[in-house]
């Protein structure tokens, strides 16, 4: 029986059953776009990444539950700790070809730090989907790959019970909600019930929007984040003009072979 390998690291944590797990599958070559969308269904996690030997760095696919995305932040944070800590330890930065351009991770002392491309957002008038959605009005909201909803402080963040199935007619949008924190620059949750991911419990991709928003809020390039979903995650934000800096721990939960 064909087997592969198999990862589940959490990301944006220095600790098991914190941040965000996503799986990671190290292939020779890829698989079919079904089976491996069946095998992230299986998994269960927002996010399942996969990827394949590309020149002297690797191409790289995610799979929700239920399809394929653009960008995901956690499990190429995953995917580069998995490259430069088992697969190439003597190296200090990893290439991934993605639908969303190149993407790099590099190693930071402990931390792993992504290099993506900034996705900031323009000001527009909140849907009303997402006013439902959210059971809340922002303060104000910006377009870009997702909705940006900004709220005057954490409790509200906190507050918030979404109905999931109003959120869920934004698709292909999702909703990330912030306002400033009370001990980080900003706080945020995120809502993906279109893709098949509720709430997601640390999502590096909005903090592609979130880290120019906040900068030019704030005044500062640097910028400590946290996402306050119940498993929580920590960010190190750098606003690098058209790229953001992304950086965060990562913790090996489990390895093993998947049987096809």
């Amino acid at each position: 029986m064909p087997s592969i390998p198999i990862y589940q690291i959490d990301a944006f944590t220095g600790e098991l059953f914190g941040g965000n797990p996503a799986a990671v599958c190290p292939l020779a070559n890829w698989l079919d776009d079904g089976q491996m969308q069946l095998i992230a269904a299986e998994n269960n996690l927002s996010e399942t990444a996969f990827f394949v030997a590309d020149g002297d760095g690797f191409e790289l696919r995610w799979f929700t539950p239920s399809v394929e995305v653009d960008l995901c932040g956690h499990a190429t944070l995953a995917a580069g700790w998995l490259v430069l800590n088992r697969l190439a330890p003597d190296r200090n930065e990893v290439r991934f070809a993605t639908r969303s351009g190149e993407l790099y991770v590099r190693r930071d002392g402990e931390l792993m730090v992504l290099d993506f491309p900034a996705a900031p957002g323009e000001k527009c008038t909140a849907p009303a989907a997402l006013i439902q959605g959210l059971r809340a009005e922002p303060i104000e909201t910006y377009c870009a790959s997702y909705h940006l909803a900004v709220f005057d402080d954490e409790a509200t963040i906190v507050s918030l019970d979404p109905d999931m199935a109003a959120l869920a007619t934004l698709y292909p949008s999702a909703v990330i909600a912030a306002a400033p924190g009370d001990e980080v620059d900003f706080v945020s949750r995120f809502f993906a019930p279109g893709h098949g991911i509720p709430e997601d419990p640390v999502t590096g991709s909005a903090h592609c929007t979130l880290t120019p928003y906040w900068s030019k809020r704030l005044g500062r390039k640097s910028l400590r984040a946290r996402q306050i979903s119940a498993r929580g995650g920590e960010l190190y934000c750098e606003d690098l003009g058209a790229r953001v800096a992304i950086g965060g721990h990562a913790v090996l939960f489990m390895e093993g072979r998947l049987n096809l």
